[in-house]
Formats: structure tokens, sequence, C-alpha cells
């Protein structure tokens, strides 16, 4: 027999706490036939008690765990940034790269805009060069994203060879229509509904400051 998952058992525990302890205090009252005012005030405080501890076990459940298909990808973690480039431009990468890699599963990204890499932050593969195949040649003409799920399954992958080697799912998202943002994951079928969404706004974010800042300067 499988054991139960210990980080799963702790994340239900504050649910089963406050729910025990709400059904106590329940039971307590219909038992008491005099009520004081003090009482009153304590179960009113130990119904709140509860009910946090109820919304707090909620949201642990939210909280994925490490998928076990994740792999440590292959390179040298760094950030590369093209040069020339206007301040507003750089701050605008840092900042949606630092997103990408602390708030979704995505460990290596790459910026590419009018034909030049602007950006490479994360698990660094040795090529730094960017030809795109028919994948991303595809999103950067019809402007719609495509997400490998599990890279392995698709044939067409050997055309990232600018992302580690084991990267395991790949979003390519347009970056209006003179760019692509390409993230990489360490995990398949890694990016939910709600990361996509994620993507694209911030892709659109990128749009507007690269297309005002390097319509002149590339």
């Amino acid at each position: 027999m499988a054991k139960p998952d210990q980080n799963q058992v702790l994340r239900r525990l504050p649910i089963v706490v406050g729910a025990l302890a709400g059904t106590l205090l329940l039971v307590n009252r219909l038992l008491t036939p005099n009520l004081t005012d003090a009482q009153a005030r304590s179960d009113a405080l130990g119904v709140i008690l509860s009910a946090l501890l109820i919304l707090t076990g909620l949201l642990w459940q939210r909280i994925q765990p490490r998928s076990p298909d994740a792999v440590k990808l292959v390179g040298e973690e760094g950030l590369e940034l093209a040069s020339n480039l206007p301040e507003a431009v750089r701050l605008e990468l840092a900042w949606a790269s630092q997103i990408l890699l602390t708030n979704t599963m995505t460990r290596s990204l790459v910026v590419l805009y009018q034909g030049r890499v602007l950006l490479r932050r994360g698990i660094l593969a040795t090529n730094a060069e960017v030809k795109p195949g028919p994948i991303l040649q595809r999103v950067l003409e019809k402007q719609k994203p495509v997400y490998l799920v599990d890279v392995k399954a698709y044939p067409g992958r050997i055309e990232f060879d600018y992302l580690p080697e084991n990267t395991q799912g790949i979003i390519c998202q347009p970056i209006g229509n003179q760019g692509a943002l390409i993230l990489a994951a360490n995990a398949p079928r890694s990016y939910t509904k709600q990361d996509e969404n994620w993507v694209e706004a911030i892709a659109d974010k990128l749009d507007n400051t690269l297309s005002h800042h390097l319509s002149v300067t590339i």
C-alpha cells in the first residue's frame, strides 16, 4: 500500500482542525443552558479562528507540489542583455523575466525582437544564436502562441537548440508582430491556463515598450 503524501496531510490539517473546533463549539453551545456574555464572546472568537484555519487549509490546497517529472536543466545560470538598449527597455526586460522565472515553472527564457536576441536569462544553453525554425517561424508569421506541453513528444524540438538540451516544456509567445518570448520549463505539462494568460499579458506589455523605444534604435 502506498504511503500518504506527508505534505498533502499537512496541507489538510488546518481544515480538519478548523472543522473539528467549529463542531465542538456548536455542540458546546447547544448543551449550554445559560449562556453568559463572556461565553458568547469566546464562542464568537472560536468561530472566527476555526474559519481562519479552514481558509488557510483551502489556500494550502492550491499550492502545487513539485512535479515528479521535473529535471534540473543543463547549463549555467546567467543573464545576457543585448548591447545599446535604452534604459527603459533594460528595466522592462529585467522585470518581465524576473516575474516569469519566479512565478511560473519557467527556468530559461529568450526574448527575440526584430530578428535580434535582446535577452537570455535563467539556465543558458551553450548556443546563443536563435535561428527560427518552422515552429517559431509560424508563431512569428501568424502571431499565435504555441505551447509544446511535452517537448520529448515533438520531433520539431531540435530547432530549439538555443534552450537547455533537456528542456521539458516550451511556450513560444508572439510579441506583437515583430518578436517572440520563448520560455523553457523543467517539467512537462507545467504551465496552467492561468500561466498562459500571464505570459500573454507580459508579452503584450513588452510589445508596448519595445515598439515604442526600439522602432528607430534597432
